[in-house]
């Protein structure tokens, strides 16, 4: 990394200190002492922490320091009278006074000898070609007067970084790196160079009286272009509940928008030159749009990122993902098959990452289609418990209940997965499902609104028509629930009440026969 003020380069890699393009010829000891100040330009140093870091714990002077700062100053064209650049606090220790711009550093070089102790982490690899996205957390600025609230623009974004880190898919930039970013208007473009990520996450906290004001931006690095902000305001006596409120939210707008980004640059790029992270992200992209083509689309995208990485986890989801389609809408004739052939790629997933969440959801949809949801509630739990800001296994797990006769419980869990991302792929479905929590307990009316409502959102397939019809009719509505059934008609004429049990395999035998009496009763 390069801290540049004035006319001065300060190069942490090539242990360096340069003006107008010259080195500067500087003793070891005294760079050590700009390095340590430079990179923590945002707050004092204290003695103990430099004579810890770079004169190794020894036992050493007053003056043998304030040499050093001396000669330092003197290098900058600085002194201690006019402390232009490394300012004094008398009795504590000293403070860069100045915020540097930084650069990535040119050429790569070995480490720095051990003169130069903990002054910085080195900045992250470049990522190769095919690499998974790559985010920054920086730390958030404080507005105005925040008192005994001032620690939440860093502990914000911490928690942020430890919640992103649980996305298999994306790649997180630690703490240790992003939090030398602090700055009113950081320069997301060179931020990205240095630190060789393609997004960057930054932020704002204000206290408002008895109010708390959370601002959060993401941006592209390579434009500086913004994709999605969001504004979250909350009383600051519930701080702990806001807190972990806007971790959540956050993590889950994440989870959609940086793939749909992804997605949105793969499909400018030649598909020759599509890499296994394009092609997933872009097969992603038609799998979310559940039509019998798009599905085929996205099953050959999904085989071209194995073809350039076998043990790609993600990718051998997606397949399991598209052949579960497959089954589940009648894509194909010999839905046997498919479902055989969703279990394993779902193993295959597994193989590769037993810790990755997507992986762990095509395991519970998988028993689910293959109607064991004992076995299905068991994976989807998994996934939940290791990412729980996972709003598609929440729902999940939310359908799995509901079929199972637990409705109270199923309603808990898809209110969660509607908070956590109310712009889901999937978000027709977790409106669908909440329509069943109240059909199953007989309240008809709650339920024709949301079913109606999912079927009114874009994603909806042929069983979410099928449910709108069911709940009329179990309203009373004879004509409206006709209504539903013929245009489920329209989109497939084989709809039946075993295709329908096939893909929803309700095993409470009351909730069951309830069900069936209703789609009979609509003819089908």
């Amino acid at each position: 990394m390069i801290y540049l003020f004035e006319d001065f380069e300060l190069d942490q890699a090539r242990f360096e200190l340069r003006r107008g393009g010259e080195t500067l010829p500087t003793e070891p000891q005294v760079l050590s002492h700009l390095l340590l100040l430079a990179e923590n330009h945002d707050r004092l140093v204290s003695k103990d922490e430099i004579i810890d870091k770079i004169w190794d714990g020894r036992a050493v002077s007053d003056s043998a320091l304030s040499s050093r700062i001396k000669s330092a100053r003197k290098l900058l064209g600085d002194d201690g009278r006019a402390q232009r650049l490394i300012r004094t606090v008398h009795g504590v220790g000293f403070r860069f006074a100045v915020e540097p711009e930084f650069r990535g550093a040119e050429t790569p070089v070995a480490t720095v000898t051990e003169t130069v102790i903990e002054t910085a982490d080195a900045a992250p690899e470049a990522p190769v070609s095919g690499s998974k996205p790559s985010i920054a957390v920086l730390p958030f600025r404080l507005i105005g007067i925040a008192g005994e609230y001032a620690p939440m623009a860093d502990a914000l974004p911490h928690e942020l970084i430890t919640s992103l880190s649980r996305l298999r898919w994306l790649f997180v930039i630690a703490r240790g790196s992003t939090f030398r970013f602090r700055s009113t208007e950081p320069d997301v473009r060179n931020i990205g160079e240095v630190l060789n990520v393609g997004y960057v996450l930054s932020g704002a906290v204000e206290i408002i009286g008895s109010r708390m004001k959370v601002t959060v931006e993401l941006a592209e690095t390579k434009d500086g272009g913004v994709l999605w902000g969001e504004q979250y305001a909350g009383e600051i006596g519930d701080v702990h509940e806001f807190r972990e409120q806007i971790v959540s939210a956050v993590v889950s707008e994440l989870d959609v928008h940086i793939p749909l980004n992804e997605a949105r640059m793969a499909r400018a790029l030649p598909a020759t030159s599509l890499d296994a992270w394009s092609a997933y992200h872009l097969g992603l992209n038609h799998m979310f749009r559940f039509t019998r083509k798009d599905n085929e689309i996205a099953q050959g995208l999904f085989r071209q990122a194995l073809e350039r990485v076998p043990d790609f986890t993600r990718a051998h989801a997606g397949m399991s993902f598209t052949r579960f389609q497959n089954a589940f809408l009648h894509y194909v004739p010999d839905t046997d098959a498919e479902i055989a052939g969703a279990r394993a790629s779902a193993e295959q997933a597994m193989a590769c990452d037993p810790m990755d969440p997507f992986a762990n959801l095509v395991m519970g949809r998988t028993h689910w289609i293959e109607k064991d949801l004992d076995g299905s509630y068991h994976w989807l739990d998994r996934a939940v418990s290791l990412n729980p800001n996972y709003a598609q296994a929440v729902y999940l797990r939310a359908l799995s209940q509901t079929m199972s006769g637990r409705g109270v419980e199923g309603e808990q869990d898809v209110d969660l997965a509607i908070r956590l991302s109310p712009l889901d792929p999937l978000h027709y479905a977790m409106l669908s499902t909440r329509g069943l929590t109240h059909l199953l307990r007989d309240h008809h009316q709650e339920a024709t609104l949301w079913a109606e409502r999912a079927v009114r959102t874009p994603g909806a397939h042929v069983h979410i028509t099928v449910i709108a019809g069911m709940a009329r009719k179990l309203a009373g509505d004879d004509e409206a629930a006709n209504r539903w059934i013929e245009l489920a008609r329209q989109r497939d004429p084989d709809i039946s009440v075993e295709g329908f049990f096939s893909a929803f395999p309700f095993n409470d035998p009351v909730q069951r026969a309830k069900i069936e009496n209703a789609l009979k009763s609509l003819g089908l």
